[in-house]
């Protein structure tokens, strides 16, 4: 039975209603908030807010015949743009709705107030203000209640990153660029990416391809006029490798014809996630083309959550198609994870982390299961039991103690919508073997182009940093439609933001 929250004493609700919500789903599954007076509420939560310069926000909670209050105030002299304001009293809102909440369930949230995807971007951005560490991780304590554990992740990640990348802050005038392979051999039950089955659409792909190429010639004849360099390059999909070797080598030879100083890109990485799609002859055309950073992942140890979810290879074949791939001359191969499978637990999860160390991959990405509205598992949500909080905060527990105790270091970290146990998803890496594309995408520091069907491009403006989004369609028929228009669409945008 869904709980009925009645919210008092908020103008412009339009604006705060869907944050709240947010704030309300991290507590209670089901749950109902209204911001009009309800018959016999579960609970009433009233805000009285005042102050011109001083915001101050008072807040009462009243539910079973319990009380609570909470208040908080924040300085807003230093904010003179009327947009960051209000953003400053509405998140003086947050933090007392958040504590009523946390003192009303005994429930404590530890990334706070932060429901976004990149908390990390948030403490690079105070660090570049000129804030010292210590102010800086006061903000994140008092003002967003993240608590230290997170901050101290957060901190750790930033650090990292600036090692790797030590120009960060300065490759807004050069980009990297994301091409998008939209299909698999088959689609997993937690998927919400551009992923169509690739059998009996041949025709399909060979247009797509063609498309593809396009784009390439087009983008790169730009980069190259303007002298625009690629720090990375990074081929995702759907799963890049369920494409014939063949297609592959033309793809790769395109990339060297049509970009700029390709031997100069600091990275190029090819996910070859479904290990059922990889072969020699395609680990050929890598070693041939110089790409050795690529993706064999395995989600899970556990046959028969891998059956549960969709996926049509075993278990076996991950270790085999690792073992080939390592044999073949790759040296950086990442391996995704993913906590909170359905019928998995703790027992399940120390299991699989015990077979991911008799591989050892270069770089490890923990997920935690989330439900994306459009996956299959969403929409059939009583058909795939996960586990509870409790238990899925011990399964993140055990992967911080397993990457630590082997030497792996979290260098990149995003938050999803409807993550179990709000929670975080984690890249560890050994040092020196970190992805640079990942953290590009993560920090927002440069624009990165999105080629291919289901791509997402995204221009940060080298001055303002303002960002700028332009998908490519999802549907391959779409996209082989009008792959001419979407890409003159793309360059129009590169010329106003590479002026």
């Amino acid at each position: 039975m869904s709980l009925r929250i009645q919210i008092n004493g908020l103008r412009d609700v339009e604006r705060f209603q869907r944050p709240l919500e947010v704030i309300t789903d991290l507590f209670f599954e089901e749950n109902d908030v209204s911001f009009e007076p309800v018959h016999d509420p579960d609970m009433i939560v009233t805000f009285l807010l005042n102050g011109e310069d001083v915001c101050v926000v008072r807040g009462t909670l009243t539910a079973n015949g319990n009380v609570l209050k909470a208040e908080y105030e924040k300085n807003l002299r230093p904010y003179t743009d009327e947009k960051e304001r209000f953003k400053q009293v509405k998140n003086t809102v947050f933090h007392v709705y958040l504590t009523l909440m946390q003192q009303y369930t005994g429930l404590i949230q530890h990334w706070g107030i932060l429901t976004g995807v990149r908390p990390v971007k948030l403490l690079h951005q105070k660090l570049r203000s000129g804030l010292s560490k210590e102010e800086a991780h006061r903000q994140l304590r008092e003002d967003y209640l993240v608590t230290e554990e997170k901050i101290q992740l957060m901190q750790q990640i930033v650090d990292r990153q600036l090692t790797v990348v030590p120009d960060l802050y300065e490759l807004t005038n050069e980009v990297s660029i994301y091409i998008g392979i939209p299909f698999c051999p088959t689609k997993c039950a937690y998927c919400t990416f551009p992923a169509y089955a690739i059998n009996g659409r041949q025709g399909s792909v060979d247009s797509f391809l063609a498309g593809l190429h396009y784009e390439m010639r087009e983008v790169g004849r730009f980069l190259k006029e303007r002298g625009i360099n690629i720090t990375t390059i990074y081929y995702g999909g759907g799963t890049p490798t369920s494409i014939t070797a063949e297609e592959m080598d033309r793809l790769y030879a395109e990339m060297y014809e049509s970009f700029p100083n390709v031997d100069r890109v600091r990275e190029i990485t090819v996910e070859a996630g479904r290990p059922d799609t990889i072969t020699p002859e395609k680990l050929n055309v890598l070693k041939k083309w110089n790409i050795d950073r690529i993706s064999i992942n395995p989600q899970s140890y556990i046959q028969e959550t891998l059956k549960a979810i969709g996926r049509h290879h075993t278990v076996d074949e991950t270790i085999e198609k690792f073992h080939l791939a390592r044999s073949m001359g790759m040296n950086n191969i990442n391996m995704d994870l993913i906590i909170g499978l359905p019928g998995e637990g703790i027992n399940e999860f120390n299991h699989t982390l015990m077979e991911t160390e008799k591989l050892m991959p270069e770089s490890l990405t923990v997920h935690t299961l989330s439900f994306k509205r459009a996956s299959e598992m969403t929409k059939n949500k009583e058909k795939y039991k996960v586990a509870d909080r409790d238990e899925i905060g011990a399964m993140m527990k055990a992967a911080q103690d397993w990457t630590k105790q082997h030497g792996y270091v979290p260098y990149y970290l995003y938050r999803q919508k409807n993550i179990l146990g709000n929670l975080e998803n984690v890249g560890y890496a050994l040092p020196g073997q970190e992805s640079i594309y990942n953290i590009m995408i993560m920090e927002e520091q440069q624009s990165i182009i999105g080629l291919g069907c289901g791509a997402s491009s995204k221009f940060v403006h080298p001055k303002t940093r303002t960002i700028t989004r332009f998908a490519n369609p999802k549907e391959p028929k779409v996209y082989n439609e009008h792959f001419v228009h979407y890409t003159n669409e793309k360059l129009k945008m590169m010329e106003e933001l590479f002026r």
